[in-house]
């Protein structure tokens, strides 16, 4: 049976629609964002907790971990962000276990009943921000272990989701249902530049050129097999991480700008018998930043600039396409299944005399119910960076102070990050970070 395709307004069921979804599109993170605004980390942090059992459901814990992990890594919370990150990992890998006997209720109803795993892109990111963490408390071998658990995961980004695809597959032919194909074929991404940056940051600093010199080719291949997500060329300070003369230090940077992706609901509509259905998708929307540019420049009147290495937001969408395309088939089986009902009063409608009203309206109900049940999953962690920039400077081992700002793009400074008595050290990893998530 061949399922076309159409997108339209049903008008007569707008208010019951938005009477029953109204609670669920409206939500109360305008004040903690507004603090994230100004760059009040700690006020944001207190806001988030002050707030946490209207932001976050128990089914939504994983959100509470990042948002406040990542909250408290940019207000240097380095401990308290390190322990929030880890359970927000844990937490991911539990619900993910469990994930597949969930999938019976989001048959019934939709993917908000079921435990958040949280995104690919989440997963992946956090070990970044807790290697920072680790190294912000003099732990390089911790930073090591949580670069290398990115990099694991990574690898197996390609393999996770064939067994739970060809799940969906089997309950649509058993349902009946024809599974279009989806448009959007998967990016392949199972190695990222931003991993192999710090690592061989991490690795040099530890006295490991090799594996340093590894990370820093693996840097080289990422970009390269990548094409898609990495528009930009390989910095140009990359060449000179692993040459820093005898009698030098290096000063290395990483800039850290805008925001991850949010959700956004689209909607599409299949006639299927008699009875329309709805389909819900949630699709990856860009949050642009402001930032165009980062410069550093040293009060000894040494400067640089930083440039991208990875845009994480485009990792963001790659990395979701596997994870939609599975939501799509899902979705048009628990879809179909819901219009059944629909379908089955109106083809009874259609041929009583007696009982036309009655069956009438019992299929408006359970179209009206189906419409309304069928939402896309829209969770998202909020304040993970959307851009990564790099860069860094040979100098004499020593004590600076240095400004970082980061300019829009007709060259108007949109902060200004002031670092003083930075000790940039001989043989040792000397590494600043800055963010501004405009």
């Amino acid at each position: 049976m061949k399922l076309p395709f159409v997108r339209r307004s049903f008008v007569f069921l707008a208010p019951v629609i938005a009477l029953f979804v109204s609670c669920a599109t409206v939500h109360p993170y305008i004040m903690v964002d507004h603090l994230v605004d100004e760059e009040n980390f700690p006020a944001s942090v207190n806001a988030l907790e002050q707030m946490r059992s209207k932001l976050y459901r128990e089914k939504d814990k994983v959100l509470y971990f990042l948002d406040k992990g990542m909250l408290t890594h940019y207000g240097e919370d380095y401990k308290v962000s390190s322990s929030l990150l880890q359970d927000g990992e844990r937490a991911i890998e539990a619900n993910y276990a469990i994930s597949i006997t969930q999938e019976i209720g989001t048959f019934i109803l939709n993917d908000r009943t079921r435990e958040y795993d949280g995104e690919d892109y989440e997963n992946i990111y956090l070990n970044v921000f807790n290697a920072l963490n680790y190294y912000q408390q003099g732990d390089i071998e911790g930073s090591l272990v949580e670069i290398r658990r990115m990099n694991n995961k990574l690898r197996d980004l390609s393999v996770k989701y064939g067994t739970l695809m060809t799940r969906m597959q089997k309950a649509a032919l058993e349902n009946g249902t024809e599974i279009p194909p989806n448009p959007e074929a998967p990016v392949k991404f199972n190695n990222s530049a931003l991993a192999r940056y710090l690592g061989m940051l991490f690795y040099r600093g530890t006295g490991n050129r090799d594996s340093a010199r590894i990370d820093q080719q693996q840097l080289r291949i990422a970009m390269s097999d990548a094409p898609s997500i990495y528009k930009n060329p390989v910095p140009s300070s990359i060449q000179d991480e692993l040459t820093i003369p005898p009698d030098n230090a290096r000063l290395n940077v990483i800039g850290f700008a805008g925001r991850l992706p949010v959700k956004n609901e689209e909607v599409i509509r299949i006639f299927l018998e008699n009875a329309w259905i709805k389909i819900a998708l949630p699709v990856m929307v860009t949050r642009q930043s402001l930032v165009s540019s980062i410069e550093v420049v040293l009060d000894s009147g040494e400067f640089f600039t930083l440039e991208l290495l990875e845009d994480m937001s485009a990792v963001a969408a790659a990395t979701f396409i596997q994870k939609k395309n599975l939501i799509y088939t899902k979705s048009i089986v628990r879809a179909s299944a819901k219009g059944i009902a629909a379908s089955v009063f109106n083809s009874a409608a259609e041929k009583s005399e007696d009982n036309k009203g009655l069956f009438t309206l019992l299929g408006l109900g359970s179209q009206i119910l189906a419409e309304a049940s069928e939402q896309a999953d829209l969770r998202a962690s909020r304040y993970f960076p959307g851009k990564a920039y790099v860069g860094g400077i040979n100098l004499k081992p020593g004590v600076y102070s240095l400004t970082v700002t980061f300019y829009g793009s007709n060259k108007t400074a949109l902060a200004v990050r002031r670092h003083e008595n930075v000790r940039v050290s001989a043989n040792a990893l000397n590494l600043t970070e800055v963010v501004c998530l405009r």
